[in-house]
C-alpha cells in the first residue's frame, strides 16, 4: 500500500511540531498546515469515496476505478481519496467532494454508472439533488445553497461520533492525516508524563467499560495485571468477531486503524507491556491490511519501537490471524488459540489479568473498548464522565439492521433509549408496516418489544429486562418476522460454533434446535411429531435454558439460552400458534405453509405445475388446478411463477 499523504511534509516536522507539542492549541502556522493535511482547505477538487468492506461490497471498487477513470478522460486534476465508511451502510457507496473554497458534499448510492452524472454536476457548480446527502459544516468555507447539513440528518442528528470522527473523513492510510486530526498526542504525552499507576488511574476515573459485553471497568482490569509481579506481560486486543449482524470491529479498523494503534500503545504502556498482540480472523482482509499497514508507519514514525521518544518504553505490535470461530471471541479460548492450541475456553479464576497467554499477566481488551482510550486522554476523564448516564459513561457503536430505513454503524450515548435508536437515527420501520421486535446483542443477546421498547441502552437497563449487550447488533424485525424461525436460527448457529467442550453447551444448543425443528416442521404421526411431544419440547426449554446457563464453562453457553427464554417471555402466542394450530401466521416457516389454489382465479395456465419439485400440482390445461396437500412442501415456488394471485396460504 502507499502512503496518500497528498502535500510535501516531512516526518520530523510532523513529530517536532506536533507530536513533542505538548500545549493544547498548535501555532496558527502549524495548526494551517494541519488544515490542509486534512483536506479541511483545498486547492484543488478533492473526490473521496469509502472502501470499507461494506462500500466495497455495494461497488465502491467500480466507482473508484469510473473516478479515475472520468479525471483522466477530462484531464482533471484531482486528489482522488479512499477513506473508510461513514456508516451510512445503507447510502454506500458514499462519494464526497471538496472544491476549493467550498463546503465538502456527500452523494449517496453512487454506483459507477451514475457517477458521470454526479462529477458533471458538481465540477459545474451544480448540486445534482438525486443523489446528495448532505454537506459538511466548516466556518471557513462557502456552504452550498439548498442543501442540508450533514449533521441534522435523522441517522446523524442523534449520533455523538467521537470514535467515529474519523470515518469516511480522512484516509485510512496515510498517518499524517491522523496526526493532523490530533492523533498519537495523546500517546506521546502519556509515556513522556505519566507513571504506569496514573495512566491506570485516569482510566478507572473515566469509568469506561469494556464495550465486548461484559462492562468490567477497564483502569480497575489494567491494575490488577500491573499489579501482577512477572517478568512478562501481555496486552491482547481481541478484533475477532462472528456475530450475525456483527461488524462493527472490522469497520473501525478498516476506517481508522490508527486510532486503535493509539489505543493499544497507551494500553501497553499502562500494564507495563512490551509486548501487543491485534488478534483478528483470517477472512477480514481489507482490515488486515489496513492494520499491517498503519504498524508499519507508527514504527516508521518511532511510535513502536525501542524507546519511544527518549521515555524508556519499548513496545512491539504483533498482528494474527485466528480461524474465525465464534468461541475464540471469549477471552480463555483466545488465549488457547494464540498458544497454538485449539480455542476452547478455561476455566476461572485465575482471570488473565493474573494468569493468561503463557501463564503471564494478560489483559484482553476488544476494538472499541481500546479505541476509546485516545479520547479520554485528549479531553480528560471529567469529559469521559459527563457522557452517558450514571450507570455507564461514554458512548456504545450499534450496529443496525434488519427492518429498518437506515442501516449502517451508529455511535450514541450510553442510556440513550432503545427508541429513540429505531426511530430518530433508524427512521423506524419501512413501507407503513409494524414493529414486532428488536433483537439486541446477537445470538446471545435477547428481545425487547413494544412494551419495553423505551428501556436505556445501557448495561444494567438492558440486563434487567433481560437483554445481554453483546457486541452492540441490533436487529430489528417487523409484522413479516417470525421470532421462532430467528430464534431457530440463532440457535442453529450457536450449535455449530460450540466448541463441545461443555456437555452442557454442546448437547443442550443441540436439544434446542431439535425443539425448534420440530415446531417449525408439518406435524407427522407416522414419525412422532406429534402436538403433544411439540408441546413437551418447548416445556423443557426454560429448564434446560438454566441448566446450560448454569453450568457451561465459557460465556457462549452461559449467554446461549438469553433469546430463547427471551422469545418465551414475549412470545408465547407465536409459540402456541405453531405447536397447536400448526401455523405460520408469518409465512416465514416453510414446512408448516400450505398452499391452496383459488378455483376462481386459477385459468389452467399450466405455469406453476411443471416448477413444483414435488408433483403435488395437478389438474388438466384450462382448467382449475388443484395441490396434493400430503405432497406440498411450502416451497412457495408455486405461489411465486402465478401471475393470476390464483394461489394462496391457508
Amino acid at each position: 500500500m502507499e502512503n496518500r499523504t497528498h502535500i510535501p511534509i516531512k516526518k520530523e516536522y510532523l513529530v517536532d511540531n506536533v507530536l513533542m507539542n505538548e500545549s493544547v492549541d498548535l501555532p496558527a502556522d502549524v495548526e494551517k498546515m494541519m488544515r490542509l493535511l486534512r483536506r479541511a482547505k483545498v486547492r484543488h477538487p478533492a473526490v473521496f469515496v469509502g472502501t470499507a468492506s461494506s462500500g466495497v461490497i455495494s461497488g465502491a471498487g467500480d466507482t473508484l476505478d469510473e473516478i479515475r477513470k472520468y479525471l483522466d478522460e477530462r484531464n482533471i486534476r484531482a486528489d482522488v481519496v479512499e477513506t473508510g465508511s461513514a456508516g451510512y451502510s445503507s447510502m454506500e457507496p458514499v462519494v464526497e467532494v471538496q472544491m476549493p473554497g467550498k463546503t465538502r458534499v456527500a452523494f449517496r448510492n453512487v454506483t459507477a454508472g451514475k457517477l458521470s452524472s454526479v462529477l458533471d454536476g458538481i465540477f459545474n457548480s451544480i448540486i445534482p439533488e438525486e443523489h446528495v446527502l448532505g454537506q459538511h459544516r466548516d466556518r471557513a468555507l462557502e456552504i452550498w445553497k439548498d442543501v442540508p447539513f450533514i449533521d441534522e440528518l435523522p441517522f446523524f442528528s442523534l449520533q455523538k461520533r467521537n470514535l467515529l470522527r474519523n470515518w469516511g473523513r480522512i484516509s485510512p492510510l496515510s498517518i499524517e492525516e491522523y496526526i493532523a486530526t490530533g492523533g498519537y498526542r495523546s500517546y506521546v504525552k502519556t509515556v513522556r508524563s505519566y507513571t504506569h499507576e496514573e495512566v491506570c488511574d485516569i482510566v478507572e476515573k473515566s469509568g469506561l467499560q469494556g464495550r465486548g459485553g461484559g462492562g468490567f471497568l477497564t483502569g480497575k482490569k489494567w491494575k490488577v495485571a500491573h499489579s501482577v509481579f512477572a517478568d512478562q506481560r501481555y496486552l491482547l486486543c481481541n478484533a475477532d468477531e462472528s456475530d450475525p449482524g456483527g461488524y462493527a470491529n472490522r469497520a473501525m479498523i478498516e476506517s481508522d486503524p490508527h486510532r486503535l494503534l493509539e489505543g493499544v500503545l497507551i494500553a501497553a504502556y499502562a500494564i507495563g507491556t512490551s509486548r501487543a498482540l491485534i488478534y483478528i480472523r483470517n477472512d477480514y482482509r481489507i482490515a488486515i491490511e489496513r492494520l499491517e499497514h498503519a504498524i508499519s508507519q507508527a514504527r516508521e514514525f518511532g511510535l513502536i519501537g525501542h524507546n519511544v521518544y527518549g521515555s524508556g518504553f519499548n513496545i512491539e505490535i504483533t498482528v494474527r490471524k485466528g480461524p474465525g470461530a465464534f468461541v475464540c471471541g471469549e477471552e480463555t479460548a483466545m488465549i488457547s488459540s494464540l498458544e497454538g492450541k485449539r480455542g476452547m475456553p478455561r476455566p476461572k479464576p485465575p482471570y488473565p489479568a493474573v494468569s493468561g497467554l503463557f501463564g503471564k499477566p494478560t489483559v484482553v481488551n476488544n476494538v472499541e473498548t481500546l479505541s476509546n482510550i485516545p479520547a479520554i486522554f485528549e479531553n480528560g476523564p471529567d469529559w469521559f464522565m459527563s457522557i452517558g448516564n450514571e450507570s455507564a459513561r461514554g458512548t456504545k457503536i450499534l450496529v443496525l439492521s434488519g427492518i429498518i430505513v437506515n442501516q449502517g454503524i451508529i455511535e450514541v450515548p450510553l442510556g440513550t433509549p432503545v427508541k429513540d435508536i429505531i426511530y430518530g437515527t433508524g427512521e423506524g420501520i419501512p413501507d407503513n408496516k409494524t414493529f414486532k421486535a428488536v433483537q439486541i446483542g446477537g445470538p446471545s443477546g435477547g428481545f425487547l418489544t413494544s412494551e419495553n421498547i423505551d428501556t436505556p441502552y445501557d448495561f444494567s437497563s438492558l440486563a434487567s429486562e433481560g437483554v445481554y449487550m453483546g457486541s452492540g447488533g441490533m436487529v430489528v424485525l417487523d409484522e413479516s418476522c417470525c421470532i421462532i424461525d430467528t430464534v431457530k436460527y440463532f440457535m442453529d448457529f450457536i450449535q455449530k460454533e460450540s466448541c463441545g467442550k461443555c456437555i452442557p453447551c454442546r448437547e443442550g444448543t443441540s436439544r434446542m434446535l431439535e425443539v425448534y425443528e420440530n415446531i417449525t416442521r408439518r406435524p407427522v404421526d407416522a414419525n412422532g411429531h406429534t402436538t403433544l411431544e411439540r408441546f413437551k419440547g418447548v416445556m423443557q426449554l426454560e429448564s434446560l435454558a438454566g441448566v446450560i446457563s448454569d453450568t457451561s464453562l465459557c460465556g457462549l453457553g452461559q449467554k446461549a439460552p438469553n433469546t430463547v427464554t427471551s422469545s418465551l417471555r414475549h412470545f408465547r402466542s407465536d409459540y402456541e400458534e405453531h405447536i397447536f394450530d400448526r401455523e405460520c401466521s408469518a409465512g416465514v416457516c416453510k414446512e408448516l405453509r400450505l398452499f391452496q389454489i383459488d378455483v376462481n382465479k386459477c385459468t389452467g395456465c399450466t405455469v406453476c405445475a411443471p416448477k413444483c419439485p414435488e408433483s403435488a400440482i395437478i389438474g388438466t390445461r384450462h382448467h382449475p388446478f388443484f395441490i396434493v396437500e400430503e405432497k406440498c412442501t411450502g416451497c412457495g415456488i408455486c405461489y411465486d411463477v402465478c401471475k393470476f394471485s390464483a394461489i394462496y396460504v391457508k
